[in-house]
């Protein structure tokens, strides 16, 4: 691990001490082999002039929901130091009043709420500490012996302290550390506390930081001397590879029932790096022990599920000893409410590791923490010895941490949903998929035009350039979307085109043929290879996009009319045939929906003065007099893959404002 720190970078950042901190913080934050998605914290110490002009001693420290990779100024709060160390002299204290006193103590209100370490950022009696939660470290205190480890490692240089609960309890246990040791005078660089993490300080940024990475890079440097030897993890090379048809159906099912579980959609993400596979197939009893660091249980709970060839029965499993472990542990207590008993990441032998979340994000960082963990355990093997159950119950239970959990957005009405949206490069397809991904799906939109995948990027979506008369694009393009996030539970069936206008005696026959061919063929193409997923799929729905034509066509559209006629009819044998499944089959019919690429100003001008209208009256001659725009269709779709549809199958639904002939 080398130091990041660069002259010229730090200028940036200010000369002053707050800058200082911040600068050195995003500089442990940037490794995640240091600090992962809000872990870890840090401080500096400031005398400054409060409002009235009056000095003040403070320990501005992280902020409560900040991380570290990105902290500004605004991150860190400003607490009184003599309040602080009042606290740490009171014999006890509980967890809701330290954060409130914390809060109290602070200068400014608007600040975030403290770190709930505050307290033991204060006692030490330096300028600047940096606290991570480095991989190398629970490497070696997070094993049988890991106490000796640590001396051998450090020596001298470094205070071993045991784990004790995080917030009042380890700051009430260093201070009592503290006044029989003197860390300056005994040349003490850092502490490590077992099975938790490191603490570094000095009285300048650049000497706290750069002191942490020389600690850090020692523990490297000790673990991988000691594994000399020792062979890495390893499975059957002939099972590598990107997942086959029956892993991705598999994949889906994991999905479903950990959803289930759960109790609403779940992203999942399947992780099948070499070193991952092997890590899921190889690793065995170590890899359900406990997780590297306390802080993590609240994210990925105290382990992992093991998959087996019965994946229904392998989710339950790990449902049913969740529930044993919370009445393991809660006791008699009665504010103890137990959390879902869904796993957050699985190890699934032969395929590797999958992580589950609420949003792509969320399984995201479920990912990256699983990734390290994997990383971490394989260094250890059998000596892997994290905390006991009981004490990643009282983190993953405590108040304070799950506080931080409750601090997000409400859900979305697709939240954890996967949506497959044909024909989204512009117009109707992309309002479609612009009101699923505004409601939390993830959306996967498949469209000819080359421009697709920036197109997407600009809702937040993934877009893949195919064509979908082609079976195998089609086929990848879905694979895709399974391996990537999970499943799909969505298909939104929108991709067309609109022929020039000719009557029946002059139609070019290649002009008829394409027609059928997108308007119609695609749509059975795509309906044979996605429904087997969509099988898998959280309260599933597909929905078509068909047109006023198909009740009222209009002379020189034939092709066009007959293509969204039997488009509707494909949407009523969907629907009988998929109903059993419990997955609704239900179709759009737009009309006169004038803000698409189609439509340009000249377009709109003459069709308007074929009717003797005004372009306004041309564009609102239905029956209501309103305008149809293409979000308006984007937000009946979105309406209808929603449970306010839950009960509704084969369906027609007209979006024209009223038209006197379909009536």
């Amino acid at each position: 691990m080398q130091s990041l720190w660069n002259d010229t970078e730090a200028a940036t950042f200010g000369t002053d001490l707050l800058g200082q901190r911040v600068y050195t913080s995003r500089l442990l934050g940037r490794n995640p082999a240091l600090v992962l998605h809000g872990g870890g914290n840090t401080s500096v110490k400031i005398l400054e002039k409060d409002f009235f002009g009056e000095p003040v001693d403070l320990c501005y420290v992280k902020g409560s929901g900040w991380d570290l990779a990105t902290i500004e100024r605004e991150g860190f709060s400003p607490v009184r130091m003599s309040a602080l160390m009042k606290m740490a002299e009171l014999p006890t204290m509980s967890d809701a009043d330290m954060v409130l006193q914390q809060r109290a103590a602070m200068t400014n209100p608007n600040a975030p709420a403290a770190s709930i370490e505050a307290i033991l950022h204060a006692i030490l009696p330096f300028k600047f500490v940096d606290h991570s939660h480095a991989n190398a470290i629970s490497a070696l205190t997070c094993s049988m012996d890991g106490g000796k480890r640590v001396v051998e490692c450090f020596g001298k240089r470094v205070l071993v302290l045991p784990y004790v609960m995080p917030g009042f309890v380890l700051a009430k246990q260093v201070h009592e550390v503290l006044k029989k040791r003197d860390l300056r005078a005994e040349n003490i660089e850092g502490i490590v506390l077992l099975k938790h993490g490191l603490f570094t300080f000095a009285d300048d940024a650049r000497t706290s930081y750069e002191k942490h990475i020389e600690l850090v890079t020692m523990a490297e440097a000790w673990l991988q001397n000691r594994n000399k030897g020792v062979s890495p993890l390893s499975y059957d090379e002939s099972r590598a590879g990107r997942p086959c048809y029956e892993d991705l159906l598999n994949l889906a099912k994991l999905r479903r029932a950990v959803s289930a579980k759960r109790g609403f959609a779940q992203i999942a993400r399947l992780l099948d790096e070499p070193d991952q596979v092997a890590y899921a197939t190889s690793i065995g009893t170590a890899g359900t022990l406990g997780p590297l660091t306390p802080d993590h249980s609240i994210r990925t709970k105290r382990s992992p599920a093991v998959i087996g060839d019965d994946i229904a029965a392998s989710v339950q499993k790990f449902a049913d000893d969740y529930v044993a472990y919370f009445k393991r542990n809660s006791g008699q207590a009665a504010h103890y409410t137990m959390l879902d008993p869904a796993p957050r990441f699985a190890l699934w032998a032969g395929k590797g590791i999958v992580s589950f979340g609420d949003s792509l994000k969320d399984a995201n960082i479920v990912a990256d923490i699983a990734t390290h963990t994997a990383a971490t355990i394989s260094q250890v093997g059998d000596a892997w010895s994290p905390l006991p159950e009981k004490d990643i119950f009282e983190i993953e239970y405590w108040e304070l941490e799950q506080a931080k959990l409750c601090k997000g957005p409400s859900r979305k009405v697709h939240q954890g949903k996967v949506a497959l949206v044909t024909g989204c490069a512009a117009g109707i397809g992309f309002a479609i998929a612009e009101s699923l991904a505004e409601q939390g799906a993830q959306v996967v939109g498949l469209d000819i035009d080359k421009d697709i995948p920036e197109i997407m990027k600009k809702i937040g979506a993934i877009g893949i350039v195919v064509n979908l008369t082609e079976d195998q694009p089609v086929t990848d393009a879905i694979s895709f979307a399974v391996r990537e996030f999970g499943g799909i539970d969505i298909v939104v069936s929108n991709a067309g085109i609109f022929p020039k206008n000719d009557h029946l005696d002059v139609m070019a026959q290649t002009d008829w043929d394409r027609t059928i061919m997108i308007n119609l063929t695609s749509h059975q193409k795509l309906m044979s290879k996605v429904i087997p997923f969509v099988k898998q799929g959280i309260d599933a729905s597909i929905i078509f996009v068909g047109s006023r034509n198909f009740k009222a066509p209009g002379p020189g559209a034939s092709a066009y009319s007959c293509s969204k006629a039997a488009l509707t009819q494909l949407c009523r044998v969907a629907a009988l045939e998929l109903a059993p499944d419990k997955i609704r089959v239900n179709i759009v019919h737009p009309d006169a929906v004038f803000d698409t690429k189609l439509w340009t100003p000249d377009a709109l001008q003459k069709s308007a003065a074929r009717y003797g209208m005004t372009v306004e009256e041309y564009k609102t001659k239905n029956l209501m007099k309103v305008e149809i725009k293409s979000k308006d269709i984007g937000n009946m779709v979105s309406a209808m893959a929603s449970p306010l549809f839950a009960k509704v199958t084969g369906a027609q639904i007209p979006v024209d404002g009223g038209n006197d002939r379909v009536i």
